[in-house]
């Protein structure tokens, strides 16, 4: 029997980082120095191409290789050019929210230094951007008026990628609900967040539509649902108070309503670019969901339960909707009533509401059957009844990053796509996020000799080919992440860049890491 490891909120441990980046305490406006030719010279560094004979050729033509950020980790320019406020703005203002209360006011600044970043892709060989649009900088108010310095930067980044032969990956939504939703009716908690979000995405493929051809409409909604509604963790912060120092909310039902309206919204978005721009434009639309592998500690049958309702409980709770039309019996058995249901016209607009899926994945756990007493207070996670498990018979699962919840284990991977082959369809996938950090307090010289970051981009490639030709659709790789950015409540603590970011002067300096996908990446001319 594997060391069992006692974790009052499991999903909390383990999200409150599965959603990456890192940033600046210092609120700094320096302006980086253009990177020459000179900084990209991989002759650097004695790295093999690629990595134990990896490179791009071993992977299907058309595979696309991307790197992924998001609008408020990496933006800056929270309260300028007529953006406005977020929940997690909000949020992060409370005193001893975030470590060292740093704050997203000014992160890495892309907001000005979008062309360098993009410059950097290119350079190492890449061939998309998963970036996310902040609702709130388009919509200040998150219905109404339109803030046009927001769609002109928008406009900016988005015509600078593709003259540098980078292609766009648009997502809606990661994490920053505008805060005046939040104030009017409850945010994700109402039903006309539905129509709204739909309004906005409409916006957005109206005005970007014929450049931008992929979509996504939310980046992980468990994560959002989880840690904003169940512990109060992430913004905006509610949760029973029995689980903690909460203001307000309900977690036996709130993350349940939350994830209902995420699904309703995205399918209410799907449904708008199907009908009015997919014909035209010729693009495509899908959702990004975390999935953590569970792998049951033991054979036992109590065991191998425990793991597929915890998967069911995790990436279930929002693909199987999408595919099936409901959510996964286990979690209508055990949530019952307090678990939201679709209408018949509900579900002919969720169901198939999807091009593709991405799948955010990062690391493995151990599960095995909880034996705690039922809880006196119920809420989403408690629902799951499992415990987590970091060791087997006294040997971690693997080596750990510097996240405490972020253990390597590059086989969780394949599992992952497998699953996802096997349970729903064979869908087209593309890895939307794949990395790991180190510390935030990293010298410079010790943050670009990452060969551990190598390994780990190595091991799980190599495990993401293996799916792909046992037959897993999978269709793109994006790393998380291109920079260093602020990595919500742990702030500026963690760096999951391949881009080694100063915080004082925002200059970047591409890592060992960086110059490893520039080589795997390289084309035969």
């Amino acid at each position: 029997m594997g060391f069992k490891m006692r974790i009052p909120d499991p999903i909390a441990l383990l999200l409150l980082l599965v959603t990456t980046s890192a940033i600046c305490v210092i609120h700094c406006n320096a302006t980086a120095p253009e990177l020459g030719e000179a900084s990209f010279s991989s002759e650097r560094f004695n790295l093999e191409s690629g990595g134990d004979g990896l490179s791009r050729a071993q992977f299907p033509k058309g595979f696309v290789f991307g790197t992924a950020t998001s609008a408020y980790q990496v933006e800056g320019m929270a309260h300028q050019d007529g953006r406005g406020p977020s929940i997690w703005d909000v949020f992060a203002n409370t005193p001893g929210i975030i470590a060292n209360n740093g704050s997203a006011d000014v992160t890495v600044d892309q907001y000005h230094h979008y062309k360098e970043d993009v410059d950097i892709m290119k350079k190492l060989n890449f061939d998309a951007y998963r970036f996310s649009i902040s609702w709130s900088r388009i919509f200040p108010e998150g219905t109404g008026k339109v803030n046009w310095k927001g769609v002109a930067y928008y406009n900016r980044l988005i015509n600078y990628m593709l003259k540098r032969g980078i292609t766009p990956y648009a997502n809606l939504y990661h994490y920053d609900l505008p805060e005046a939703l939040e104030k009017k009716y409850l945010g994700l908690l109402g039903n006309q967040v539905v129509k709204d979000f739909a309004d906005y995405a409409d916006f957005c493929f109206k005005t970007f539509g014929d450049r931008v051809k992929n979509w996504m409409t939310f980046n992980e909604p468990r994560v959002v649902a989880a840690l904003g509604y169940d512990n109060g963790l992430h913004a905006p912060g509610r949760c029973s108070k029995a689980y903690g120092n909460c203001r307000a909310g309900n977690s036996a039902t709130e993350p349940y309503i939350a994830a209902h309206n995420m699904i309703l919204s995205h399918a209410a978005a799907v449904q708008r670019y199907r009908e009015k721009y997919q014909k035209t434009q010729k693009g495509k639309i899908g959702i990004l969901l975390d999935f953590v592998w569970y792998e049951p500690l033991t054979r036992s049958k109590a065991d191998n339960y425990a793991a597929q309702r915890a998967r069911d409980f995790h990436v279930g709770w929002f693909i199987h909707p999408i595919v099936y039309g409901e959510y996964p019996r286990s979690m209508q058995g055990i949530v019952g009533k307090r678990l939201p249901k679709f209408t018949k016209e509900q579900v002919k607009m969720v169901k198939g509401s999807m091009d593709f899926v991405g799948i955010n994945q990062y690391t493995t756990f151990y599960v095995t059957s909880s034996n705690k007493p039922k809880p006196k207070v119920l809420g989403y996670q408690r629902d799951w009844n499992v415990d987590f498990i970091y060791k087997k018979n006294g040997v971690p699962i693997g080596p750990r990053a510097n996240s405490y919840w972020l253990y390597q284990v590059p086989w969780g991977l394949y599992k992952c796509l497998t699953y996802i082959k096997e349970h729903y369809g064979n869908p087209t996938v593309i890895l939307s996020e794949n990395g790991m950090d180190d510390p935030g307090n990293v010298t410079l010289a010790q943050g670009l000799h990452d060969t551990t970051r190598i390994k780990f981009y190595k091991n799980y490639l190599i495990q993401l080919k293996k799916a792909v030709d046992e037959g897993a659709n999978v269709v793109g790789y994006f790393a998380w992440s291109l920079l260093d950015n602020f990595e919500w409540r742990l702030g500026y603590t963690s760096r999951f860049g391949i881009v080694y970011v100063d915080f004082h002067t925002l200059k970047r300096y591409p890592k060992m890491s960086a110059y490893w996908f520039q080589k795997l990446l390289q084309r035969n001319k």
